[in-house]
Parts: C-alpha cells; structure tokens; sequence
C-alpha cells in the first residue's frame, strides 16, 4: 500500500518550489527558442528526448513498464488528456496572447478541485481551503491583465476557448491519475504513459501546421532544448508523479499558480522587462493563496 499523507509536508513544499520555479525558467526558454524551433517540433523533441531517458531510467532502477497491471486504459487515457491539453496550448498561442492564455491555463486547479472529491473524498478542500485557491487565481490574472485591455475578437475568443480547454484537460489529467488505478502505479509508469503518447501525437499535429523540421540549430537552441527535456519534461515530472501518489492533489494544484509568476520574475531578472506592482502584487496574492489552501483543519476539542 502506498504510505499517502492529508498534508504537505516540508519535503513536498521544497519539490513543489524547485518545480514550480523551473517551469517558470522554463517559459523563458521557450519564449527565447520559439524564433528558431517551431513549437510543436519543439514539443516533439523535447517529449521524445523525455520517453528515451524514461526508458533508460527504468532500465537502470529495475522499474518494469510494461507488466499487466490494469492501468493500460487510465494510462492511455491520461496520455491522451497530456498530449490535448500541450496540443490545445500550442494551437491557442496561434490566436491569442500569451497572458490571456495564461489565466485561462491555471482555472485546471479548479477543475482538481471540484471533480477530484467525488471520487477521492479525503481531497475535498475546506471554505477557507477555497478562499486560498481564490485569492492564488485573482493574483494570477491581475498579473496578466494587460492582455485582456481593449476587448477582444472573435480569433482572441477562439485562443481563449483552447487555452481554457487546456486547463481543462490538464485538471482531468491529475483526476485520471488520482482517482483510477493509476494512483497505485508507480511514478515512471504514471509518466511514460504521458511522454509516450505525447511523442506520438505532437509529430503529427507539427506536420498539419506546417511547420518546418530540422536539427539544424544553434547551440543555445540546443541547450534549450537539453534543459527542457532532461529537467522539465523528465526529471520535475517526475517527481510531480511521484508526489501525486504520496500526497494531495488538491493541495499540489494549488502551488502551479507561482509558475507564471516565476515566469514573470525570470523576465525581470533575465530579459530586462520592468517590475511592476501588478507583479509584487501577484506573489504576494499567491503566496497568500497557497498559505490557505495548505492550512491544516483545527483539531477537534474534546
């Protein structure tokens, strides 16, 4: 049986921010290779290069990926919903900003949230629990808000519609994972089912759009490239995998609104773009969230 703890502790605190801080960086390093790697193709290299290492990570610790377990239906489910919910990102940057698509993104903790107890009840989230994951959202969204300034068109309103089915199908991911066999998986199964599919169907969907395909790149490309596969897609998922089995969902969701944040720092810090009060505003929002959601229930007096 698999030891699951109601609250996270210091371990999964220190993963959460580790995590949560690459996936920022690694925005900026998408942002800055994008010019010369098509994203899709992008997506293709960097979840291929993923599943290898996988492979190899497995073949090294002994992790069997391919014995019957029951998991094989969840598992391509959960695949299917991963690719979706990348292939829903990357075609809604076609038609929206990158802010706009950001807030849309981050209501999957929502989704965490209001699904997840119905078939896990110890994940239910309390009032104030709510009121965390609340205040986390509205400090996200008022960090972005400039992309929503003088209204919005119908193609804007289409990049809108996939970036939120994108959070969507993220949310549904982690509801797959947690709510089906495959919360007794063990992480490296949890993910290749994910990079795997993803590396099948990214392929495709770059070929539909037209995108030109080459290996033919810079070296800062390529290292890019080697810091998005080896720690993103790999090593911090990972251990969000692994996380996902010892500890809540609902409370883990709530940490992914510092991402943009993060992401928003980085570009301070290594693109020049100006600090701004909606930026302090929003990690002081965020960080406020998170403090709810994670607050433990008052013991009961006897």
């Amino acid at each position: 049986m698999i030891a699951r703890k109601n609250h996270l502790d210091t371990l999964a605190v220190s993963l959460l921010l580790v995590c949560c801080l690459f996936w920022g960086f690694q925005q900026i390093l998408i942002k800055t290779t994008v010019g010369e790697v098509p994203p899709l193709w992008q997506a293709s290299l960097r979840f291929a290069g993923a599943t290898l290492l996988l492979w190899i990570w497995c073949v090294v610790r002994g992790v069997k990926l391919f014995t019957r377990d029951g998991t094989l239906r969840a598992g391509l489910l959960a695949g299917v919903l991963f690719a979706g919910e990348f292939s829903c990102i990357y075609l809604g940057l076609r038609d929206t900003t990158a802010s706009r698509l950001t807030v849309f993104l981050y209501t999957s903790p929502f989704v965490v949230a209001l699904l997840l107890p119905r078939f896990v009840p110890a994940e239910k989230l309390r009032p104030v629990q709510w009121a965390g994951l609340v205040i986390a959202f509205v400090a996200v969204a008022v960090a972005f808000s400039e992309g929503f300034a003088g209204g919005s068109t119908a193609r804007q309103l289409r990049g809108d519609a996939l970036a939120l089915a994108a959070g969507v199908l993220w949310g549904l991911t982690t509801l797959v994972i947690r709510a089906s066999a495959m919360a007794t998986a063990s992480a490296e199964k949890t993910l290749f089912y994910q990079v795997a599919v993803t590396t099948v169907v990214a392929p495709f969907l770059s070929l539909a759009l037209g995108e030109t395909w080459s290996l033919d790149y810079s070296a800062q490309a390529w290292g890019s490239l080697a810091l998005q596969t080896a720690i993103g897609a790999f090593a911090s998922y990972l251990t969000w995998m692994w996380m996902l089995r010892h500890y809540p969902a609902t409370q883990m969701s709530s940490f992914t609104f510092l991402t943009p944040v993060f992401a928003l720092v980085f570009g301070v810090l290594l693109l020049k773009e100006p600090l701004t009060l909606q930026l302090m505003l929003a990690l002081c929002g965020v960080a406020a969230g998170i403090v709810l959601v994670n607050r433990r229930a008052p013991a009961l007096s006897r």
